[in-house]
């Protein structure tokens, strides 16, 4: 019979027929269901050659695969991050349940086990393996075993731990309490699921999906599990808090203690999300996969896929260019994002959590924090143009494996290095330009670097304001150019401000620099005359070596006399409750904001925003109608539009209400069908 794909389940059996046989020039489907190589040196492997081996195998099916399919996430996350699978190819399917098999029925399972009906008892079938986490769970035992309550812990399987565990039953004291049961039959393991007032998987490495939980669930026993690779996703959407921390025995002990006590979702629960788990679900997805295997190799697509996009930037810091595009992936309709930054940092969790693939491929810190002051027009550092230069090639071949529709380089550096790469590796670049090219922002050579790139590498241009892009100069003739704002929404609405505080507070948000403004306010402030009673909250924190300017600004709050009425509170990670607590946001940067997001939060807020009558700003505040506008760099003025909006409380409230309804245009639902028009017309595909 004809064959139309190759389904591998394990590369070691397929790797001859599918790499050099008869098999080779089929579309291949591999089933990943762990790092066979990490896993081999997590059980004790002291044979780095073997190793080594099997690594190689590994990566050689992964080459030759058109399509992946995985149990989770979290394996999602190895093979795109540790193996350099391209996401796109790559589909996450659970397995699925026999869930006839695996029912319910405590009472006639407790009965054949001869376990009391009141008896409290928790189940593991585990291999008895280090990586199992199995002699944590002893240890929290020994924390529930003081508190005086009979209670049964029944650990089934067979390892190379086998002997260590029950020596350490032993040392803790436990043995009247916890039994080893060895290996047990399959009807054996469906009635101690059963007969279980909970299971627990305390894993510590390498779980990929964690099967066991759905088996205990399937049979109306709650699960309590350890938040690593898989586990999580099986059992979140039924009670985030059965996930523990690994190796935390102490959150174990009171979570299996809670358990204990009938604080865990009931057997109807439990059984009813366990169906969700079916295998009509993973077969469908399956075939799904298999026929996106025939069109990758192919060369073609399936109708109607996602716009494949990578998106680059320098840095992993939560700064404006970074924010902002966390803001907007998950939004983005019909678009298979993947994230590669040159760092590592805070970012990558904020992406992991909302399910975007992101890897890490780090540039040197020599050339990834170059500073545009050090840009000379014939003085780059040796060593930056050195490991700029081995970066882009890296990129660059990078970009070949993973194959996307679109590069989208998300901040300046990137634009440089990331449009280069994607020029030499034959992807259309699109060049999100969120920072003025201009003198007062950056020196002369760099200004002149950056617009010569304008000219040759983007397909595409876009920027977050069109004070932005009318620094840009102009790209080659036919690329496309875009002004999109940033997005931001608020996590709640905003509710009228009819309370008048005393003080009133008047705020300002964001990174301490000199450019942003915040001695001017100081400044201000020290002009103030109005009988209106008022205090002053900034916040935020020097980035990219500005510290100095932070000790200063400290200083000059002493000097100016108000440090009883001005207060410099640091970063603070909950930007929307500090926006709560005032009552005017002032934005006072002394060079041109390129977009100035702080503004549509104040404004989202519900909060009357003073800005500067320049770059962003002056495109999102409509004077007197959602907010104030002042010249920018003006001191004075700015201490008569805050004595103005301070002694009117009926101004306050008009600018604040209008101003909810201007920052709805930022929402990212409005700007991200914007982008993905973008790649969709440099693709052709309108």
């Amino acid at each position: 019979a004809a064959v139309d794909v190759v389904d591998v389940h394990f590369g070691l059996f397929a790797w001859w027929p599918v790499r050099w046989g008869s098999l080779r020039d089929l579309p291949g489907v591999v089933h990943f269901h762990g790092p066979w190589s990490d896993e081999s040196a997590a059980s004790g492997g002291r044979a780095p050659a073997r190793v080594r081996a099997k690594l190689a195998v590994e990566r050689s099916m992964y080459r030759r695969a058109h399509a992946f399919v995985v149990l989770s996430e979290a394996f999602k996350r190895v093979l795109v991050e540790d193996y350099g699978a391209a996401p796109w190819r790559v589909q996450v399917v659970p397995p699925g349940l026999d869930l006839d098999r695996f029912t319910p029925d405590r009472s006639a399972a407790r009965r054949r086990l001869e376990i009391g009906a009141d008896e409290k008892v928790v189940f593991t079938a585990r291999r008895l393996v280090r990586r199992m986490g199995l002699l944590g769970l002893l240890e929290a035992w020994a924390e529930l075993a003081g508190d005086g309550e009979q209670r049964r812990l029944l650990i089934a399987g067979s390892g190379p731990e086998s002997e260590t565990l029950q020596k350490r039953v032993s040392e803790l004291g436990l043995t009247a309490s916890v039994r080893l049961l060895g290996e047990i039959s399959e009807d054996a393991l469906v009635d101690h699921y059963r007969a279980a007032d909970v299971c627990v998987i305390p894993s510590l490495a390498l779980e990929g999906f964690g099967l066991a939980a759905v088996e205990a669930l399937a049979c109306g026993t709650p699960v309590v599990v350890t938040e690593v690779g898989g586990l999580p996703e099986v059992v979140r959407d039924l009670d985030p808090s059965l996930v523990v921390p690994p190796g935390n025995v102490t959150a174990l002990a009171d979570r299996l203690k809670d358990a204990l006590a009938g604080k865990v979702p009931d057997a109807g629960q439990c059984r009813a999300h366990a169906e969700t788990f079916s295998w009509s679900r993973a077969g469908t997805a399956n075939a799904a996969v298999y026929r996106q295997a025939i069109a990758e190799a192919g060369g073609g697509h399936l109708r109607g896929r996602p716009v494949r996009v990578v998106y680059l930037d320098h840095c992993a810091a939560l700064s404006g260019a970074e924010i902002a595009l966390a803001r907007l992936l998950p939004a983005l309709p019909g678009v298979d994002a993947h994230v590669v930054l040159a760092e590592d940092g805070p970012l990558v969790e904020v992406l992991r959590a909302q399910d975007v693939s992101v890897d890490v491929r780090p540039m040197r810190d020599t050339a990834r924090s170059l500073g545009r002051g050090q840009v000379r027009p014939t003085r780059v550092p040796v060593r930056v143009a050195v490991d700029t230069a081995r970066y882009v090639a890296q990129l660059t071949l990078h970009l070949r494996r993973l194959q996307p529709d679109v590069v989208h380089t998300n901040s300046l550096k990137a634009g440089l290095y990331g449009g280069l790469a994607g020029r030499l590796a034959g992807v259309p670049v699109v060049w999100h330009a969120r920072d003025r090219i201009a003198e007062d922002y950056l020196p002369p050579a760099a200004v002149r670097l950056v617009r010569a790139a304008v000219r040759l590498l983007p397909s595409a241009v876009l920027a977050n304001s069109q004070a932005t892009l009318d620094t840009l100069g102009k790209p080659r003739r036919g690329v496309p150019r875009t002004v999109v704002g940033d997005p931001y929404r608020p996590a709640h609405r905003a509710a009228d401000r009819d309370e008048i505080r005393d003080p009133l507070v008047i705020g300002m948000v964001g990174r301490l620099a000199a450019w942003k403004g915040q001695d001017l306010l100081l400044d201000a402030l020290q002009r103030l005359e109005t009988h209106v009673s008022w205090r002053a909250v900034i916040v935020g924190s020097a980035m990219f070596g500005e510290s100095a300017f932070e000790e200063q600004l400290a200083a000059d709050v002493v000097r100016r006399g108000l440090a009883d009425r001005v207060s410099l509170v640091g970063f603070r990670p909950d930007v929307a409750s500090e926006l709560a607590a005032m009552d005017v946001l002032v934005h006072a940067s002394v060079i041109p904001e390129p977009f100035g997001q702080v503004v549509v939060e104040g404004m989202a807020a519900g909060l009357p925003v003073v800005a500067s009558a320049a770059g962003g700003p002056l495109e999102i505040v409509r004077d007197d109608v959602d907010g104030l506008l002042f010249p920018s760099g003006d001191a004075a003025a700015l201490a008569g539009t805050l004595t103005r909006l301070l002694e009117d409380p009926d101004l306050r409230m008009r600018l604040g209400s209008a101003a909810r309804s201007r920052a709805e245009q930022y929402d990212p639902t409005v700007i991200a069908p914007a982008v993905t028009r973008v790649y969709r017309q440099v693709l052709g595909w309108n």
